[in-house]
């Protein structure tokens, strides 16, 4: 079996099961709840005399990034339940006795788990920057939707849930235990992630190391953020540097989850 019968076998699977589209639909208005909802207090706030506002030029990128900034975990959850439940289920036997070489397998999954975060992407997009323009269009903002800077966010925007589910197949190959998968990436990107860059902010020594955290990378691939703007900005990565730090930890998670728990007998 090549690697485009693998990805073909790989999207059936994942789009076989109810698991993607739950996911989904719990993260559209996840989304689109936050980005309304800031995008009415920042909206309010600055119709008010005297009360320190962001401009209109930084107000749409930042209500469109809650695409990112809290929707990135569903596109991790999906990469490392596709692997994990795979191991849960030992529906991987099969799969090996009819592809042999691990690798491909794992690449087909791969492939197809970056396409599906990028479609989440796209869905998340349409989640925050639907309700978000809706709300600033009611405040008299301009939404930015005509600018090329926006749309050029949009891009980035895919790319970054597209390598946050590839960092998720990793992580599912690291930790073949679903349970403990789950648990990692909601502790990691719930709590302790955000108490590493908060206290990363602190120094500027740490500061230089926080920016390569995985949550700091994502921001400065998108450009925007609501951490950013609450943790008082500080230095970032240029956007494709963050971009490569998100692919660097996806293929080193993969790589050593190949190695160890993927080339194990599943039987």
């Amino acid at each position: 079996m090549n690697i485009v019968a693998s990805l073909r076998s790989e999207i059936t699977k994942l789009t076989s099961t109810r698991l993607w589209w739950v996911l989904a639909v719990i993260m559209v208005g996840y989304v689109a709840l936050c980005a309304g909802g800031l995008a009415a207090i920042l909206s309010g706030v600055g119709t008010q005399a005297g009360a320190p506002v962001l401009s209109d030029a930084q107000l749409p990128p930042l209500i469109y990034s809650f695409a990112t900034s809290v929707g990135y975990v569903f596109p991790v959850l999906l990469g490392a339940l596709a692997v994990t439940s795979e191991f849960r289920f030992q529906s991987l036997t099969p799969t090996f006795l009819a592809t042999p070489r691990r690798g491909t397998v794992l690449a087909g999954k791969m492939t197809a788990l970056v396409l599906a975060g990028a479609m989440f992407g796209v869905l998340a997009l349409v989640a925050s920057m639907g309700a978000g323009a809706a709300v600033l269009g009611a405040f008299g903002i301009d939404p930015q939707l005509g600018s090329p800077d926006t749309w050029a966010f949009v891009g980035r925007s895919i790319l970054a849930m597209a390598l946050w589910a590839a960092i998720g197949v990793g992580l599912g190959a690291l930790v073949p235990s679903q349970i403990a998968a789950i648990v990692i990436v909601l502790a990691f990107t719930q709590f302790l992630e955000p108490l590493l860059r908060f206290g990363a902010s602190i120094t500027d020594w740490s500061a230089a190391i926080g920016k390569f955290l995985p949550g700091a990378a994502s921001d400065a691939l998108v450009g925007s953020s609501i951490f950013t703007l609450t943790s008082g900005g500080g230095t970032q990565l240029e956007w494709w540097q963050g971009a490569l730090v998100l692919a660097a930890i996806a293929a080193v998670a993969t790589a050593i989850g190949y190695f160890t728990s993927w080339r194990r007998d599943v039987s």
